[in-house]
């Protein structure tokens, strides 16, 4: 087995969130009444449930590193997440830096998920 850490994360609904990220592709592996697994192409994400989380004052945040990061953004916009600085859900466009790709998802609980292309 590959060592491997997953973030923990917050949601405010468990319905609302496994609905939002389906529609990224990612499947219910898990869900119990305080936690439930997503995954999608190896890629895990275990939420907690915190009904208070404040989406315009959390400061939860991950990095997804990823081998197709540019297919993963197409999967985000043909979801219908916009581009925008304010709001949630929404997507920072994929820039190049010295280092690779980056770009941002901001989900509906105001999580930062940094999407880091893969070298």
């Amino acid at each position: 087995m590959v060592n491997s850490a997953t973030p923990n994360l917050p949601s405010s609904d468990f319905e609302k969130t496994a609905r939002f990220y389906a529609d990224l592709g990612f499947s219910e592996d898990y869900r119990g009444d305080d936690w439930m697994i997503l995954e999608r192409d190896g890629v895990v994400l275990e939420f907690f449930s915190y009904p208070g989380v404040d989406p315009l004052s959390s400061s939860f945040s991950c990095c997804l590193r990823l081998d197709d990061v540019d297919g993963f953004y197409g999967v985000c916009k043909a979801a219908g997440i916009p581009e925008a600085v304010m709001g949630q859900p929404r997507l920072h466009p994929l820039e190049n830096e010295d280092w690779g790709r980056m770009g941002a998802l901001i989900d509906p609980d105001g999580t930062l998920l940094r999407l880091i292309g893969n070298q």
